[in-house]
């Protein structure tokens, strides 16, 4: 079949995947300039330079004044270290609340926090008829649909949280069925 004999569908998509083809490489580069690791603090790059110091005696003394120099500055609060686990807790109590997202506990989709579960420390009835649920965690959770739920949440209830479209939360109490929530605190 010829170009001419092409029906006029087939080449309109094929012009189509042409004129999108710049697009999506644009944005696979700038996904890919976002998972570039985080630059090293200047303190840290200091120690690190000091392997390249030839000298046996010179490397031992530039790795002790370097970790000196790195532990002031900690005590000072001016660098700090945080481990995968530390990070992992941390974007775990703050999963629900709508922040940037400054690539500060790691790689976001690696760690990236899907779902929690908690219990309930106590709940109450709101205005509009939904709940509003304090969680042993520490979080409130605000039901924002409006489903009706044939038992009022209880403590020690255990809840599960995932992560919904458009920067909602389903919230299943017990295996229950889910009702939209948003994070208050």
């Amino acid at each position: 079949m010829s170009a001419l004999q092409r029906p006029r569908s087939m080449m309109l998509a094929g012009a189509f995947a042409l004129l999108a083809l710049p697009w999506a490489l644009l944005a696979a580069k700038e996904a890919a300039k976002e998972k570039e690791l985080a630059p090293v603090p200047a303190q840290v790059q200091q120690l690190f330079n000091c392997r390249a110091v030839a000298n046996g005696d010179g490397r031992l003394a530039c790795f002790d004044r370097e970790v000196a120099a790195l532990q002031q500055a900690q005590v000072a609060r001016d660098i700090l270290f945080v481990d995968r686990v530390s990070a992992q807790k941390a974007r775990r109590g703050l999963f629900g609340l709508d922040l940037p997202d400054f690539n500060i506990f790691g790689d976001g989709d690696v760690d990236k926090v899907e779902s929690v579960e908690t219990s309930v420390a106590s709940a109450s009835p709101t205005a509009d008829g939904g709940y509003r649920i304090a969680m042993a965690d520490g979080s409130v959770w605000v039901q924002i649909d409006s489903k009706r739920m044939p038992l009022a949440p209880r403590p020690g209830q255990k809840i599960r949280i995932k992560a919904a479209s458009l920067g909602t939360y389903f919230l299943s109490l017990e295996g229950r069925p889910s009702i939209r929530v948003r994070r208050e605190r």
